[in-house]
């Protein structure tokens, strides 16, 4: 899986404006012996750097193949900044060493990288504005993917007590040049003796200590077992590598501990308007592409992050140039398909919040940012009328997926309208949505539009795909019985329960049913406690979270949508696209698309305040019971009309067309009273900081337990007590008040529920 998209595989320079490469800041130190393998794709990963200013020095060690030396001369030249030296075979530890020993006197910070391991394009950046935003710190490192031979991730509390027993760390990370050349750098005469793990030892001897940036990027070639050079250490000299660890570890006392990301910091008093002085910005060429800064919370698995990724997938390289930011803590497990087009820069994972809208400010100099994209950010929202006031011209525009009611009152709709005297435009994914703005919001009718997200007809495609193959392959025996998709995540807003109800009133009138529940959630357990309560275990089956929904499709005859709010559901393009007709609640833009001849609709009586009601009423169940039983009746009839419904207008080519379309005309026509509130709000700058300011305030108990969770679920801390101490609460009422906010925030009336628990009338 990792192997498919790792970075490296193709040269993409990146062009800037100035760069003065006798000067440079940072130097790479690579040690090479007959690396000619993968000496290619470790060049394209650090020529394709977003941060220019480095040297690369090549070490050969002695390198015997003949191969492997003229490779090396072909990589020399491919860019000025490489440099190469040869030496006598001494092994890496010593190569190393003697590559630091040619390093630019201007250069202040050491990058160790292999031949074959490889970099993420954003990672030498991320590190530098890491080490300049945390001056205490000797070094930063990233977490890390493990790929070729052997595939797993590597995420690792960073704990000193754990790190004299037993290495946590990796060799690539940015160190501050003076601190290893305090420690005599890595100074080793054997070979094959955790070179690696003996510097990190050594320098946090002198109270040195590092930070962990939290996302993927760096990526390990981890071979197979038989081939790897830790294995053939282990065996051979072992006891030698252990000697040395452990005469540094016992010389170790009071060591500090290190920084480690996604952490809460927020503090009233600290919000910062400038990164710090020293750190220089790269300046991107000027072309005539459109350049777009993308806000977004996270890039996960879900129907708005869906839409973002076809959407920087669809738009020509050509033309369009991607810079995305990410807002929350989260483990992204979309970033390296988002990564393939578009500069990723997860703050949450290396930024202090104090820095956030500096930060903002330094991508858009360095990009040369055309217009500002948010979507699905509340922090993204937070920060749009200071930029306004920075930058009055720029167009800012933003995309709102639905309204929430239980969600702040409107979620991001909400958001959206508050701060709609900086936005040019709108856009929502269906004309329900639309509507409210309008009508409830208030909006102007001018500056809110319709772009259908669409679906990609071609993969969702019902001839690629062989029913009785997939339904083999997922241990699935419907013994005749006609297979109905509930495709989701399992979470309160799908309302799982009321599917339970349903069925167990439509096994009343027929048993020739069979339910495939595709997705994961935290209602999953209960769900399959309750479906035996019910006895409907011989109607259901349970698949988890599938990557490949389109063959869940390709099996069902008809899909059910109980959700209590949706846009417009990414499934139900998925579904039709599919031959595949849907019963959905009228929710959203729902009907929009699911219209008499693709489907059913189905009132939706309850109200967004009560989502945590599970009670349904008879009202609520039957029609959907009807709706079932009538696609059953006429099962050929909806499935020749649900294609061309996708084909006659709801494509992600549609999608992609009208998007591009409104880049091209928002790019050099911001709307003018736009530019005039921007131009007024310059004069109160101090005003635009408070909204930042109140955002983080606001969002803290959120922010610390999304911290909380992350590492929790992400993060091997097993052996870390610290961490405990660290991110735990007393059950105080300022507790439970906090967990209200995190965990109910967006789904029930938060402001009912806090009267409930600190006991007000």
């Amino acid at each position: 899986m990792y192997n498919e998209l790792r970075p490296g595989r193709k040269l993409e320079k990146i062009e800037f404006s100035e760069n003065d490469i006798s000067k440079p800041i940072i130097s790479i130190i690579t040690p090479y012996y007959n690396g000619e393998k993968y000496i290619e794709e470790t060049a394209n990963s650090v020529l394709n750097q977003t941060f220019p200013y480095f040297e690369w020095i090549i070490v050969d060690d002695d390198s015997p193949n003949k191969e492997a030396k003229e490779k090396l001369e072909e990589i020399a030249k491919l860019d000025p900044r490489i440099k190469i030296f040869h030496k006598n075979n001494e092994g890496p530890a010593r190569a190393r060493d003697y590559g630091v020993k040619q390093t630019n006197k201007s250069s202040r910070y050491l990058l160790f990288l292999d031949s074959d391991d490889l970099i993420s394009n954003t990672f030498i950046e991320c590190a530098y504005i890491t080490m300049k935003t945390n001056p205490e710190a000797s070094w930063s490192y990233c977490d890390v993917i493990n790929f070729d031979g052997q595939e797993f991730l590597w995420r690792k509390w960073y704990s000193v007590k754990k790190e004299l027993e037993y290495n946590l760390l990796v060799m690539t990370a940015l160190i501050k040049k003076e601190d290893f050349l305090e420690v005599n750098g890595f100074d080793l005469k054997d070979k094959q003796i955790y070179e690696d793990w003996c510097l990190w030892l050594k320098l946090i001897e002198n109270k040195k200590f590092p930070v962990r940036m939290s996302f993927l990027g760096f990526w390990y070639r981890k071979k197979a077992p038989e081939e790897s050079e830790l294995t053939r250490t282990n065996t051979k000299n072992m006891e030698n590598a252990l000697r040395y660890t452990k005469e540094i570890s016992r010389r170790i006392i009071e060591p500090k501990e290190g920084i480690q990301y996604p952490k809460s910091d927020f503090n009233w008093d600290i919000l910062e308007e400038n990164l710090p002085n020293n750190i220089v910005i790269p300046k991107h060429k000027e072309n005539n592409k459109t350049k777009i800064l993308m806000i977004l919370p996270w890039m996960v698995v879900g129907g708005a992050d869906k839409f973002n990724l076809d959407l920087i997938k669809g738009l020509s390289k050509d033309e369009y140039e991607f810079t995305i930011v990410t807002t929350e803590p989260s483990n992204n497990p979309w970033r390296l398909q988002f990564e393939e087009y578009a500069k990723i820069y997860e703050l949450p994972s290396f930024l202090d919040q104090k820095y956030w809208q500096a930060f903002i400010l330094y991508l858009i100099r360095a990009n040369n940012i055309d217009i500002i994209f948010n979507t699905n950010s509340k922090f993204g929202y937070s920060i749009l009328p200071y930029v306004r006031a920075k930058y009055p011209e720029m167009p800012i525009i933003d995309y709102v997926h639905m309204e929430e009611w239980y969600n702040r009152n409107g979620g991001f709709s909400r958001d959206s309208s508050a701060y709609s005297s900086v936005i040019d435009n709108t856009y929502v994914c269906n004309a329900n949505s639309e509507k409210i703005l309008v009508e409830h919001f208030k909006r102007k009718l001018e500056e809110v539009h319709t772009v259908y997200i669409g679906v990609d007809e071609k993969k969702f495609n019902p001839e690629l795909y062989n029913k009785s193959e997939i339904l083999k392959e997922l241990k699935i025996e419907p013994n005749g019985k006609k297979t109905i998709g509930f495709i989701c995540r399992i979470s309160e807003q799908k309302r799982p329960f009321l599917l339970l109800k349903v069925l167990e009133k439509l096994k009343q009138k027929r048993e020739d049913f069979l339910v495939i529940v595709a997705g994961d959630g935290p209602w999953l357990a209960d769900v399959k406690l309750e479906t035996k309560k019910l006895k409907l275990t011989d109607n259901v089956v349970f698949l988890g979270n599938v990557k490949e929904t389109e063959k869940i499709y390709a099996i069902c005859d008809m899909t059910l949508n109980c959700s209590i709010k949706e846009g417009l559901a990414l499934t139900a393009y998925e579904s039709l696209s599919m031959g595949v007709p849907v019963v959905s609640a009228d929710v959203g833009g729902q009907k929009e698309l699911i219209t008499d001849e693709v489907g059913v609709i189905v009132p939706c009586l309850q109200e967004e305040k009560d989502i945590f009601d599970f009670n349904y009423k008879e009202e609520e169940i039957n029609p959907y019971v009807d709706g079932i039983i009538k696609i059953f009746d006429n099962l050929e009839y909806y499935k020749k009309n649900c294609r061309n419904k996708i084909l006659n207008g709801f494509t992600i080519d549609n999608m992609i067309k009208n998007m591009d379309e409104i880049f091209k005309k928002t790019k050099n026509n911001p709307r003018q009273s736009k530019v005039e509130n921007g131009k007024a709000l310059a004069k109160c700058e101090n005003l635009t900081q408070e909204i930042i300011t109140r955002n983080f305030a606001a969002a803290e108990p959120e922010y610390k337990w999304l911290c909380k969770d992350f590492n929790e679920k992400n993060v091997d801390i097993s052996y870390a007590k610290d961490f405990y101490e660290y991110v735990d609460e007393t059950k105080t009422l300022s507790y439970k008040f906090k967990h209200v906010i995190v965990v109910v925030l967006r789904k029930m009336h938060v402001y009912d529920k806090i009267k409930e628990i600190i006991g007000k009338p």
